[in-house]
């Protein structure tokens, strides 16, 4: 199979070396341009290194871009984490045209933060899919998806890393093989069943403590690594990263203590009141400073968070 890998950073590479250790000819690697100050882009430097040739157009639209793709004479492409916008016209140079991997079960979380949504909104359950790249975001007739579970401790970073990269690169590889083999079936996405949601950033993370413990608590996850669900400490952000739910069974639990109160700061974190119960975060990042552990921020008891 000749193919044509279109994505960037980590999991690009990962689907570049797939395709490699099966023996499919790659004809060439299409990657983003560099941001300024950004870190150098993984799959760029492993294509490089392989003698690939690489190609960093700014649009996919442009006809530089269509050009140099039909001159590599691919039987496929595939879109390993793209987030430039690729046009009809450009995805359909390869000979089977292209593939694309969405960390959901499309048509649900369309959009750039579809992991972090799924935990946000207590879904027990997402996946994967590889679809079909159309102009509209996320919309095109599915040919393969896997399910994942989402556990109750899940964060952001441990469903996408542990679960839904590695299948992920697996599923590209069976989905390029069903069609350039002529065996895929093209499944219309339910539009009934469809939902959008942006990007999770400032706005969406930040934690209001008269939720249930259960939203906070999935907030927090849901923002773990990125963005970071974050609170008010004084006149501060203070960023919260791991922790977990303590339930308050009885009146009693939660007796003479105010939403957002830090009641306890030890070694095994900070316990700060939701309704419903609390959140006991052990890893926290002040403003633009590291993550430290919570023990580390000398955040007193008694504090009251979100002001």
């Amino acid at each position: 199979m000749r193919i044509v890998i279109v994505g960037q950073q980590a999991f690009g590479k990962a689907a570049l070396d797939a395709f490699i250790a099966r023996g499919d000819e790659v004809a060439g690697v299409f990657a983003a341009p560099d941001r300024p100050g950004a870190r150098p882009d993984p799959l760029v430097a492993a294509a490089e290194e392989k003698k690939l040739a690489v190609y960093r157009f700014p649009r996919y639209s442009s006809d530089e871009a269509k050009a140099a793709l039909a001159e590599l004479k691919a039987d496929i492409g595939v879109m390993a984490y793209v987030l430039l916008f690729a046009p009809p016209e450009f995805c359909a140079i390869p000979r089977r045209g292209m593939i694309q991997f969405h960390p959901s079960l499309l048509p649900l979380h369309r959009g750039p933060s579809s992991i972090p949504w799924a935990i946000i909104r207590g879904r027990q359950e997402t996946g994967l899919s590889i679809f079909r790249p159309t102009p509209g975001l996320d919309e095109g007739p599915v040919i393969l998806q896997k399910r994942v579970p989402i556990a109750p401790d899940d964060t952001a970073g441990s469903l996408y890393f542990d679960k839904i990269f590695p299948l992920g690169i697996q599923a590209l590889v069976e989905a390029a093989d069903l069609v350039v083999s002529g065996r895929a079936v093209e499944t219309t996405q339910d539009e009934s069943q469809a939902t959008y949601e942006g990007w999770v950033r400032e706005a969406e993370s930040r934690i209001n403590w008269a939720n249930h413990v259960d939203f906070v608590y999935g907030l927090i996850r849901g923002c773990n690594p990125a963005p970071g669900a974050w609170t008010m400490y004084g006149d501060k952000k203070l960023y919260l990263f791991d922790a977990k739910k303590i339930t308050a069974p009885t009146f009693g639990a939660v007796r003479g203590k105010k939403i957002g109160e830090v009641v306890s700061a030890g070694p095994a974190g900070l316990r700060i009141l939701a309704q419903g119960g609390y959140v006991e975060v052990s890893r926290v990042r002040l403003e633009d400073g590291p993550k430290i552990a919570s023990s580390e921020a000398e955040i007193p008891e008694g504090t009251v968070l979100g002001g």
